[in-house]
Parts: C-alpha cells; sequence; structure tokens
C-alpha cells in the first residue's frame, strides 16, 4: 500500500514542515529485494494525472535510515510555490550502503561493460516507478529525473538504460560517457555544474553538450563559474529550471 503525503502549508520550522511532508515508504519486490523511499503527494486529487520527479541523492546520503536522502535538494519540490503550481509527485529513494545509482568509474572515465545493465538500487528504482503509476494518478507522459552528484551520474545512467521512459531530465555535476549521446538525444535535458567542480570535471559534461548537440540535440548547459561541486544549489533554486522542466511530455 503507498501512503499519501498531504500537504499543509506553513508551519514554524520550515525545513521540518517540509520533510514531514514526504512520508517514510518501503518498496519490496517479488524476490524480497528492498528499496526505502519517501514519498510526497503534493495533493489529494485523484482525479487529474499528476507528473512524477525522480529525485537521486549523492553518494553522501546512501544508508538505510531513509532521511539522509532529503538532505539536498529535493526540498525545493516541496516549496509552496512549486506543490502549488505543479502538484507535482516526488520520490526520493535511498541508495544502501556502498552501493552506487550508476557503474560510471571517473577514474577509469569510461564505462565496462557491466553497464549494460542497471545497478541494483537504479533496476529497482525503475520497479518502483511502474509499481506506484499503477498505484497513484500519474501521467506516464511527464515523468522527470534528476539527481545530484552520485545521483546525476545515476541520471544520465537511467536516461541511457531506459531512454523511452522518462519526459525530461536534471543532471547536477554528474557525469557520463559520452558513447551514450546517440541513446539520449531525444530526451530534453539540462544540465547543471560548477566550473571548479574537483569531485566530479566538468569536462565530462561539457564533452556531453557538445556531443549531443553535434547530434542536433538542444540540450539545456548551465555551469555556474564560481562554484564547486555544490552546484545544486542554485539549480534546484531556478525557477527557470522548474518552469522548463514541469512543461516537458513525452
Amino acid at each position: 500500500m503507498v501512503m499519501m503525503a498531504l500537504y499543509f502549508p506553513g508551519g514554524v520550522n520550515r525545513l521540518l514542515a517540509q520533510s514531514s511532508l514526504f512520508s517514510h515508504e518501503k518498496y519490496i519486490n517479488a524476490n524480497g529485494e528492498t528499496l526505502n523511499y519517501r514519498l510526497l503527494v503534493s495533493d489529494a486529487d485523484t482525479i487529474s494525472l499528476h507528473p512524477l520527479v525522480v529525485f537521486l541523492h549523492g553518494s553522501g546520503e546512501r544508508g538505510d535510515d531513509n532521511e539522509a536522502q532529503l538532505k539536498w535538494g529535493v526540498m525545493n519540490f516541496a516549496k509552496d510555490d512549486i506543490m502549488k503550481t505543479y502538484r507535482p509527485i516526488v520520490i526520493a529513494p535511498q541508495c544502501p550502503k556502498d552501493m552506487r545509482w550508476g557503474n560510471f568509474n571517473l577514474d577509469k572515465a569510461g564505462l565496462s561493460e557491466s553497464n549494460s545493465k542497471p545497478t541494483k538500487p537504479l533496476k529497482l528504482v525503475m520497479e518502483l516507478i511502474d509499481n506506484l503509476i499503477a498505484d497513484l494518478p500519474i501521467d506516464p507522459d511527464r515523468i522527470y529525473i534528476t539527481g545530484l552528484s552520485m545521483g546525476g551520474i545515476g541520471t544520465f545512467e537511467a536516461i541511457s538504460l531506459f531512454p523511452n521512459r522518462f519526459a525530461a531530465a536534471v543532471p547536477v555535476c554528474g557525469a557520463a560517457n559520452i558513447s551514450s549521446s546517440q541513446t539520449i538525444a531525444h530526451i530534453p535535458l539540462w544540465i547543471f555544474h560548477g566550473a571548479l567542480d574537483s569531485a566530479v570535471s566538468p569536462e565530462y559534461v561539457q564533452d556531453m553538450f557538445k556531443a549531443l548537440t553535434n547530434l542536433g540535440a538542444h540540450p539545456g548547459f548551465t555551469q555556474y563559474p564560481e562554484t564547486g561541486h555544490f552546484a545544486w544549489i542554485a539549480a534546484y533554486s531556478d525557477p527557470m529550471m522548474m518552469n522548463w522542466l514541469f512543461r516537458q511530455h513525452k
């Protein structure tokens, strides 16, 4: 059963109030594999179809507390204006410790042969999406994915391995191999990165942007000139990005 987190405006502690809007959930598949996640349903309306946002956190938020994944970025989707205007359903799964959303190896600057299949956490995320579509009023033509750092890498990998699932993607301070550019060129994409990022080099996304552009795609690309790895602070606070994201349809 899926529990709905309803929207109540106001509150003394703004951050705590937003956090409480995300219900604690657990997905368990037929094989007993488990994925913790938090769920936000911005409106109890079950007649209309709502956009779904899939948010992938960074490596520092891995674990099993089902709390840490709310630390960065995703709270911007729980702001009053976003919930009122776009009425999204948002899921924030938590990647278990010592696992990853994507197989991309920054040290090797490439993908191994095993990358033809998703990691176990990403596979469970995709199963969860199907499960939620069956249970909640989600518009299958407005499913978006975004993530930061390790989640940015996972965002690139998700659209590469499942190119027909998502209506748009916003990878933030992520990375990908440009060999996947042909697979994802049809997907509306807005890439964000910091020019001073020493954790994930901006060269990865610069190369991807060039490859996609050369294929005739029109990806967005924002590089903050005085920002390091924390590009997500500006990216998820950008109202233009939010407006662009929720306008995308398959």
